[in-house]
């Protein structure tokens, strides 16, 4: 099953540069405008510069955002910014944060290796979501301008005894090689491992599972693409070069620390066509009953309203309406038999999905939105965080806002497992893998050794 192997990563010199917040950074597709300038300041040397560097009035074929970064990434190979670990390692990592949904602070473990890439298809590392080509191509570029992987594709294996963590036990029970507090809030370790006999112990331990992507859809495909490119270049054999494999932060689906987060929908306009129209004929489909707060005080009242629809869909699709302008809001409960009519096409699997439902029903069926209008980013928003999304509509931002339940970690193994694919943003696993902790750089004449 899933070929798991240690690795010479690269790591900052936190001992002489300091302040590890600094220095790290969300994962690029999470960044906003603001963000990224922020973390810019932040200091000269923080990975921004080379997950999400800035674009130029003027760039060209040779002098562009990525090449810009493969100069940065030699400049602190050369200066000791970077430096390779003096032998193979696995890095496990622990975050402790708090979900702010009441359940208090949790802890979260991870492993960073290297797992050999699957062909598509695989029943090996399953995906869960669409991707889409403008962002392959663009991490795409960015591989091939540094041979490197900047940042790790987040993926789930089933291990109810915690065989896999428990393989760490001893290495553990010293300090961590790396310590420090974000300014999210959330607190990290880092412990790099690198007994032999622990190699061979975790290799065991996984040989059996299977992987399932929760985050870094776009990154996982992009490595395989990179992969092929390689092989044309310089060939398959040894199977073991090192584009044949990728950096991922490995975490159990058991894990009481694993926390999935909803994703909210926000309308950022409709357009005129779609000014009336809904909720009108959405009752055929759903029990709809008034929310008992106003728009206005809404983003004020974000825990109840994520415990009224969590009490909501407890054994239904359910979610919660808000429109600009307005300041009833609603709350919508799948009638049964509803799902009937998301049309014949749907996996079992998929009916089950609030996000499917939603999509199906109010967005296609009601306000009439194509699938390829579903996925314009400048009409479509998404958040996780209920007050946050609340606000976008209450300020008058977003047109329509839709709140969810999150999607249970359950139906997203079944997806998966049946081959299938949920729409886009339909998990928002939190917190999201921290990109700085260690990077892979990829020497196509390199052999990476197997435990």
């Amino acid at each position: 099953m899933a070929e798991i192997a240690p690795f010479h990563g690269w790591t900052y010199d936190f001992d002489r540069l300091g302040a590890p917040a600094s220095l790290l950074a969300p994962p690029y597709d999470v960044i906003s405008p603001e963000e990224q300038e922020s973390l810019y300041a932040s200091s000269p040397c923080n990975v921004i510069r080379l997950i999400l560097g800035r674009k130029k009035t003027g760039d060209s074929d040779w002098d562009n955002r990525y090449t810009r970064t493969a100069e940065t990434l030699k400049r602190w190979v050369a200066a000791d910014v970077l430096v390779r670990s003096p032998g193979p390692a696995f890095y496990v990592t622990s975050v402790r944060y708090d979900p702010g949904d009441g359940s208090g602070p949790k802890t979260r473990w991870g492993v960073i290796a290297l797992v050999r890439i699957e062909d598509e298809g695989s029943p090996v590392i399953l995906p869960h979501e669409r991707t889409f080509s403008a962002h392959k191509d663009d991490r795409l570029r960015l591989m091939r301008a540094t041979s490197a992987q900047l940042s790790q594709i987040f993926a789930l294996y089933e291990d109810p005894s915690n065989d896999v963590l428990g393989c760490f036990r001893e290495a553990l029970g010293r300090s961590p090689d790396l310590a420090f507090d974000y300014m999210d809030g959330t607190v990290h370790r880092v412990w790099a491992v690198r007994d032999r006999s622990v190699f061979s112990a975790v290799a065991s331990a996984m040989a059996d599972r299977s992987l399932l992507i929760a985050d870094g859809h776009h990154r996982y495909e992009t490595a395989r693409n990179y992969r092929n490119l390689m092989r044309v270049r310089h060939g398959h054999r040894p199977s073991d070069r090192s584009y044949e494999f990728t950096m991922i932060y490995l975490s159990n689906m058991a894990d009481p620390g694993l926390t999935v987060l909803p994703s909210h929908r926000l309308i950022h306009f409709l357009g005129d066509e779609r000014e009336t129209g809904f909720p009108d004929g959405v009752e055929r489909w759903f029990e709809v009953s008034p929310l008992p707060w106003r728009l206005s005080e809404a983003p004020d009242h974000a825990s109840a309203m994520r415990e009224l629809i969590q009490k909501a869909g407890r054994d239904t699709v359910a979610f919660a309406h808000f429109r600009r302008g307005n300041e009833k809001g609603l709350l919508l409960r799948l009638r049964p038999g509803a799902e009937q009519d998301l049309g014949e096409d749907l996996h079992p699997s998929l009916r089950k999905l609030d996000v499917l439902v939603l999509s199906r029903l109010i967005f296609q069926r009601s306000l009439g939105y194509s699938l390829e209008a579903l996925d314009n980013e400048d009409r479509f928003l998404y958040e996780s965080d209920m007050r946050s999304a609340l606000r976008g509509v209450a300020s008058g931002e977003c047109e329509m806002g839709f709140f969810l339940n999150p999607t249970k970690i359950d139906h997203v193994r079944e997806v998966a497992s049946n081959r299938l694919v949920m729409p886009r943003k339909s998990t928002y696993f939190f917190p999201k893998v921290l990109s700085g902790l260690v990077f892979n750089r990829m020497d196509p004449h390199e052999l990476i050794q197997s435990p």
